[in-house]
This record gives structure tokens, sequence and C-alpha cells, in this order.
């Protein structure tokens, strides 16, 4: 399944890492996922229905190698980079709210989910444990499954040599040790959890990395601004389609962002990923208030809360400690097949 022979490449150094100093304002942290940063805050908490804690739900390991439930499943990846430089250190609090999120708002029974981290009851996030994932997510499919796969964690961008990308860069996601033993580029992603879907099974992506828009390749794209779907083929002329299944998924950001891990959205000021705290805060508000939730409303509300912290100073980095900027994140929705967003999410 590899047949891809740039991905294993390695990237030297994350682009702007640097230390910073400890008299942030109001210790507010937030760092791009692929570059650190810190960022000022100039706003009160918001009272969303996001929780990045421990999980309530029930701690139980899944079998990388066991034979998955039929129905609901669902595939968890959270990288830390816990002894490294560039850690990121919402990614454990957002593996446990979208674990949580999944059983409470969606009925994913505990041990149809799969979880990588590293924390000391599960297998780690490496390239091998990922990629075993993803066979595991594609195990013994039938009509009428409903699969997720969630990666919380960084991602980078690496030159297209083979006219495979309209823009000329593949997207790649950064297991624990990529250093390594390589990314894994969107290439591959879309090789081992799109091509297998057959008929009847759906497959929900949820990427929350830097320069994830297009991270599985998928054919089609959400422009928010006319209302249609963009055709993201890649020129080579390659297949990029399931066998039958469908696939939806909402990335972080468009492939030349940046994605932000942060503490500026949180009113305990706990560490996400700002793209899994606005996911969730969207639905879960939705639920609660007895509103429709839709793909559509789901992106409006994201870029909403996004767009409102950046305003009032949540958002604004500090690079490098000199030139200031904001990061402008703009979650991104795509697709196998065209399809109205304005219908209900379901998983």
């Amino acid at each position: 399944m590899n047949g891809f022979g740039n991905d294993r490449q390695t990237y030297p150094a994350f682009l702007g890492t640097s230390k910073h100093s400890s008299q942030d304002r109001d210790n507010i942290i937030t760092e791009a996922k692929g570059i650190r940063h810190f960022f000022g805050r100039r706003c009160s908490g918001n009272n969303s229905l996001y929780t990045a804690s421990p999980s309530s739900s029930p701690h139980i390991c899944v079998s990388i190698s066991g034979r998955p439930p039929r129905g609901k499943r669902a595939f968890l990846c959270g990288v830390s980079y816990k002894k490294q430089k560039f850690r990121l250190k919402g990614a454990i609090n957002d593996v446990h709210s979208m674990r949580d999120f999944l059983v409470e708002q969606f009925n994913f029974p505990p041990d149809s989910i799969l979880i990588l981290s590293e924390e000391e009851s599960y297998k780690p996030p490496t390239r091998k444990n990922i990629e075993d994932g993803f066979k595991w997510l594609t195990r013994d499919l039938q009509f009428g499954d409903s699969l997720v796969f969630y990666f919380s964690g960084h991602g980078l961008r690496q030159p297209d040599f083979n006219g495979d990308e309209k823009d000329g860069f593949h997207e790649t996601i950064c297991p624990v040790d990529f250093q390594n033993e390589g990314m894994i580029f969107d290439n591959y992603i879309n090789e081992a959890i799109v091509r297998p879907l057959k008929p009847g099974v759906t497959l929900h992506a949820i990427i929350d990395s830097c320069h994830s828009g297009t991270i599985l390749d998928l054919p089609l794209v959400y422009n928010k601004n006319t209302g249609k779907w963009d055709d993201n083929r890649p020129p080579s002329g390659a297949s990029k389609d399931t066998n039958g299944g469908k696939v939806i998924c909402f990335s972080a950001c468009e492939d030349h962002q940046l994605a932000a891990d942060t503490s500026a959205l949180s009113p305990e000021k706990a560490m996400s990923g700002a793209m899994t705290y606005t996911f969730i805060t969207a639905v879960k508000e939705a639920i609660t208030n007895n509103r429709r939730i839709t793909y559509r409303g789901i992106l409006d509300s994201m870029d909403k809360t996004l767009d409102e912290d950046n305003k009032v100073g949540c958002l604004h980095a500090r690079i490098f400690q000199i030139f200031q900027r904001r990061i402008s994140q703009e979650p991104l929705l795509s697709s196998t097949e065209e399809f109205n967003v304005n219908t209900e999410f379901k998983l």
C-alpha cells in the first residue's frame, strides 16, 4: 500500500520553533500545530459546552489487531510529542473530549473506539501503529457501517513532483516518531481509509492539524463563498475515490494555513486544538438548544467563534516575539461526492 517514493521523507525542523518568555499575558498559550507560538489574550473566557478534562467514559483499551465491531467504530489519534521540543499540550485533552463526544452525543460504544495516545494506558501513535489503526478501521466492512477517523497533532507539507496535487504540495500528518520513520502522506491516507470503502459505508474524518485542508485527497472541496463544490481531483488523473462508500472530512484549516493549539478558548484555560474545541462546541450547542445541526451550520459556528476571538485578540500570534500577525484558520469541508450541506449532521 505504500507505493509513494517520498512518503518516508522527514522534515528537518519545524520552521519558527523558538524559546518564548514566560511572561505571556494572562498565561494564555497558543501554538500552531506545525510552528510554535505564544499568543496574547485580550478577551474574557467563553462559556462553551466543550470540556477538555479527563474522560468520563469507561476506560477501555481496544485491541489494534482485533476484529472491529459492526455498526459504529472510531479511530482516534492524539499526538503530543511530549518528549520533543515541539510538544503539543492539547492533544491528549482533544482525544478525551472527542471520545466523550462520540459516546455521549452519538452513542458510540466505548469498545468500538480505538485510541492511540502517549498515555500509559494506550499504544503510542507511532507511524506503524497509525497505519495498523487504518487497517483496523477498514477491516471487515459491511453495509451500514459508520466510521470516524480523528487526528490531533502536527501537520506539514512536502513538494509534489508527480503532478498529483493542484497546489504542488502533499499534505502530511506527523506520527510521534516521524523524525525517524517519516510523515504519513495524503496519498497513503487516501489509499488506506478512503479507497476501501464499500457501498453503504460512511466515513467522517475530523483532522485538527496544520495544512490539513485536503489531507484525505478527496475529489471535492466545499466553497463557502459560492456555496458550490470545487473540483479537487489531481492533475495526474489518479483516482482518489472510494469503492462505493462515502467520505466527508472536516479539516482545521486550508492547505496553506496553520491550526492553533490553544488555551484561549477554554474558560478553564485548558489546552485544546481550536478546531476540536469549536467543532464539539458547535454540535453540543445545537443539541442543547434543540436546533437542527447541519454541516454548513457547523462550519459557520466554527468560523464565527474563531473570527470573534481573532478580532478581540485571543488568537493574536507573537512570532519570534517580534513580528505580530493573526493565524488565519478557516475550517474546510471536503467529500467524495456532492451533497446538500444543509442536511443534518449525523454519525
